[in-house]
């Protein structure tokens, strides 16, 4: 499907300096969605990741997002739920900002190489191609910050560590008489040093670990993101535009129609390639809850994917799918509607 070409233009007329300004507007304001819908979610995808690092353990920690939300707030508190914070913040920093500016530049491109009158809006099919590209550049930015947070997230769940979580049927009343209070005493490793840490242990090239994960759910998420976005923002404008009786372009676009085309996205987007994330997880978590030992290679992506499909069949790759598809609907509408207010309100 194409998007509509007769209701929106598209403005091609603007001197060079004004793209960098552009520039600095997708750099900036995506940062700063990026920065808000991440605090907002940071506890539904600790829930998340820590349901995904379960799937290959014979005996499961958790029995559900509830069971595991409870449990999390009853033994780590309110910290333990935004445990490994700074480093999603800053990635979604520099995620969103990526994404935004990486998105309408090849949309840009696109219309430069396309048939189509450059002053034409880009087809449904051109942004979903440039929602495309835009995820697998921002996938290298992503993975080594996804690395850092998700090793973070499963500090307490280490073999090694006094308060392990072993099954559903733990006594937590014990153990927080004892494991627990001592590691109150005992700093756990903050983002600085676990990016150090597997710089040490496994080079620069470590920090790339379940990139081809992040690249698969980062290149078809980004085009379901953006295209269902810009299709669903474009079908609510149209019928506003119909009622009015006048013309409107995409930039007319409203704070609740682009929260709505937002929270679609957002369901859309981590519905369409979930398991590629949970493989990713489980592979960036197993030195942490699954030593290998030394010298032993680490799996690959494929390879962790059939061990997943032996021990838990098609299930386990959906594992935490629901928390994580209801934290996105808000979050997604979030990350849109700041976006879209601040260049409604600041125009370049």
């Amino acid at each position: 499907m194409d998007a509509p070409q007769d209701t929106f233009t598209w403005d091609d007329t603007r001197p060079p300096s004004s793209n960098v300004f552009r520039a600095i507007k997708d750099i900036t304001f995506g940062s700063i969605a990026g920065m808000v819908s991440k605090v907002f979610e940071h506890p539904f995808d600790l829930i998340k990741v820590r349901l995904q690092s379960q799937v290959l353990d014979p005996t499961a920690r958790f029995s559900g997002p509830i069971d595991c939300l409870v449990r999390t707030w009853r033994n780590e508190g309110i910290r333990g739920l935004y445990r490994g914070l700074p480093a999603p913040v800053v990635g979604a920093m520099a995620e969103n900002a990526t994404l935004f500016l990486s998105y309408n530049e090849l949309q840009n491109l696109l219309r430069r190489l396309g048939p189509h009158p450059s002053s034409q809006d880009p087809t449904l099919s051109q942004l979903a191609l440039s929602g495309a590209g835009a995820g697998a550049i921002t996938s290298f930015v992503l993975t080594p910050i996804e690395l850092v947070k998700c090793k973070m997230q499963v500090q307490m769940l280490a073999p090694n560590r006094p308060t392990t979580i072993l099954s559903a049927s733990t006594d937590y009343t014990a153990a927080a008489t004892s494991g627990v209070a001592s590691l109150k005493r005992t700093a756990l490793p903050g983002p600085v040093s676990v990016f150090v840490s597997v710089i040490r242990d496994t080079g620069f090239r470590g920090l790339w670990l379940g990139q081809t994960g992040t690249l698969i759910r980062e290149t078809g998420g980004g085009a379901v993101w953006f295209a269902c976005k810009e299709f669903v923002g474009i079908q609510l404008i149209q019928r506003r535009a119909k009622s009015l009786g006048q013309q409107l372009e995409r930039k007319d676009i409203l704070p609740m129609e682009s929260a709505i085309a937002g929270a679609c996205a957002g369901g859309a987007y981590n519905l369409s390639l979930f398991p590629a994330d949970t493989v990713k997880s489980i592979m960036q978590t197993e030195e942490e809850l699954r030593p290998r030992g030394k010298g032993v290679p680490a799996r690959s992506f494929f390879g962790t994917a059939k061990d997943m499909y032996r021990a838990q069949g098609i299930r386990g790759f959906y594992a935490g799918c629901g928390i994580t598809v209801a934290r996105s609907i808000p979050s997604s509408a979030i990350i849109f509607l700041i976006y879209d207010g601040l260049s409604r309100h600041f125009t370049l």
